[in-house]
């Protein structure tokens, strides 16, 4: 099997991709650039929605969009019925978090790098209903220690483990099978964010052995922004988990005080989609199949790995990842710089970066001692040259 992408083969796909005849864009990792059949997928069913009615075009379309639970079943090794659209990766954790049954006293067991959101959400609950949180140290060389793991798994019998495949604030690739394996010997619940890594890498259900995914479709992916999916196990389902607040879509109401909650994973859904997001979303996901999720991943890690050694030599540059395995997200902090204006500097020029701060991830950037840091994240079809410009550009600043 061809691993390797041909020049030819990343003149098309950018020939595909509109944007990139307008910007470098290095933010993949926030929102990539969506190709043309996902743009005009989405493009093409607003003109139909307004052409003929909304619940008309979805009653049209309904064959087109039930292919959205194929695709990403696919995408993961799993099966339509264990999947949910949402609205983003956020969206989908808070409703599988919703789903575990605490009570105070119950233990979270979480990293220090898990995305903000989910900490800020295990805070809230702590406040709300007495539920406890504990994470897992850090490794000496980054990244989840898997001693530590399993030590305080025997120790604190959590109710919930949750860990966050990529942070947002950095490169590290957290051991995820590893923990999948370590976690899967105790009676817990185990919810694996994977906002970062999907599209980016290949993922298979079966052997992260999580009892939930969440997933967004805007970054890697290159779907629209507003689209996400949760993947919800059996063990999950046959264990009657369900939102907190379940929907008329995963629910059907039977008696006056007794509704009954749908058996596959739509119990997770609400009953109102903007359907043009999910057919574009379809076309997004099957994209990536037909490039090659193996192959993205190479091609990832290579220029990641390209622009952290270049970045590295230029006087004045701190690039900040760290871990056993790094991504595609390189995080950089410049010598005298203020990360606001170096981003528009970069904007200016065409080329999109992003920032990140302290608030962001706390307790990782307090120990790499830095209140901001820039992120640069390619993607398989940005090019050597854009690479190098956006080098040169750093040099100059």
């Amino acid at each position: 099997m061809q691993t390797q992408f041909s020049t030819g083969e990343i003149i098309s796909l950018r020939k595909e991709t509109r944007g990139c005849e307008h910007v470098i864009h290095l933010n993949n990792a926030g929102a990539g650039l969506m190709p043309d059949i996902v743009t005009n997928a989405v493009t093409d069913y607003i003109q139909l929605e307004a052409t003929i009615g909304g619940y008309e075009a979805a009653a049209l379309k309904a064959e087109d969009i039930r292919g959205f639970y194929t695709a990403a079943a696919a995408l993961i090794n799993a099966r339509p019925s264990n999947i949910a659209f949402t609205s983003s990766a956020t969206d989908a954790y808070t409703r599988a978090l919703s789903s575990i049954p605490f009570v105070a006293g119950d233990v979270i067991l979480t990293s220090n790098d898990d995305f903000i959101s989910n900490q800020i959400q295990f805070l809230s609950l702590q406040k709300r209903f007495g539920i406890k949180i504990a994470r897992v140290r850090n490794a000496p060389e980054g990244g989840v220690d898997l001693e530590d793991l399993e030590r305080q798994l025997k120790a604190l019998r959590p109710k919930l483990v949750s860990i966050t495949h990529i942070p947002t604030n950095s490169g590290l690739v957290q051991p995820v099978e590893e923990i999948g394996d370590i976690v899967r010997q105790y009676d817990t619940w185990y919810l694996l964010d994977a906002c970062q890594s999907i599209g980016q890498m290949p993922l298979d259900v079966t052997t992260l052995q999580c009892d939930f995914l969440s997933v967004t479709c805007r970054k890697f992916l290159r779907g629209p922004r507003g689209t996400g999916f949760l993947y919800v196990s059996d063990r999950a389902l046959q264990a009657g988990l369900e939102p907190l607040f379940i929907d008329m879509r995963g629910a059907e109401w039977i008696e006056k005080d007794e509704y009954r909650q749908r058996a596959d994973a739509t119990r997770f859904e609400d009953w109102e989609f903007a359907y043009a997001q999910v057919l574009g979303t379809r076309y997004a996901l099957e994209y990536c199949r037909q490039v090659g999720e193996g192959r993205i991943w190479q091609r990832v890690k290579s220029l990641a790995a390209h622009l952290r050694r270049e970045l590295a030599e230029i006087p004045g540059v701190n690039v900040l990842d760290r871990g056993p395995e790094l991504g595609g997200l390189v995080t950089f902090t410049m010598e005298g710089g203020d990360p606001v204006k170096l981003v528009d500097q970069f904007r200016q020029q065409k080329i999109n970066v992003v920032p990140s701060y302290r608030g962001f991830a706390v307790i990782d950037f307090d120990e790499k001692q830095v209140q901001w840091a820039l992120r640069a994240s390619p993607h398989y079809y940005n090019t050597a040259d854009e690479l190098d410009e956006f080098i040169s550009k750093v040099k100059q600043m």
